[in-house]
């Protein structure tokens, strides 16, 4: 029995702990305003971070989808377009659904990893792993 504890011990200190209030899984929701053709984001550092996500990967895909132009600076970003907030809002959940939420356990915990040049999502929850496409 101490053998079994012991290698018990050793695979727990291998396993990143799970940051988890017990709360439900909530996004944050876009927050920002127009200045003439532009439309500037105020709280994208914010959701990037809520999803534990690169906000350079987050934002990138952010433009492709809605199709338009963009920059980031000193956490605001700027679309070179009007965008209604409910699009935008669609966006995100659209990359939640890809690159954050597991599709095993349907669980948020996961993580972006590289493994043999692939990008693997690597869920924290249940184990599983499972290529995402990186070229969007």
């Amino acid at each position: 029995m101490e053998i079994y504890n012991k290698i018990l011990d050793e695979a727990y200190s291998k396993i990143k702990p799970i940051k988890s209030s017990g709360e439900r899984f909530e996004i944050p929701k876009i927050e920002g305003h127009l200045e003439g053709t532009k439309t500037v984001l105020t709280n994208l550092q914010q959701i990037s971070d809520c999803l534990r996500r690169d906000i350079d990967h987050f934002f990138r895909y952010l433009l492709k989808n809605l199709a338009t132009p963009g920059t980031f600076k000193d956490s605001v970003a700027v679309l070179h377009r009007k965008i209604n907030s409910q699009i935008i809002n669609e966006k995100i959940n659209d990359y939640v659904n890809e690159f954050v939420v597991c599709k095993e356990c349907q669980k948020p915990d996961t993580e972006l990893i590289k493994d043999k040049g692939i990008t693997m999502m690597h869920c924290l929850a249940c184990g599983a792993k499972h290529p995402v496409r990186t070229k969007f």
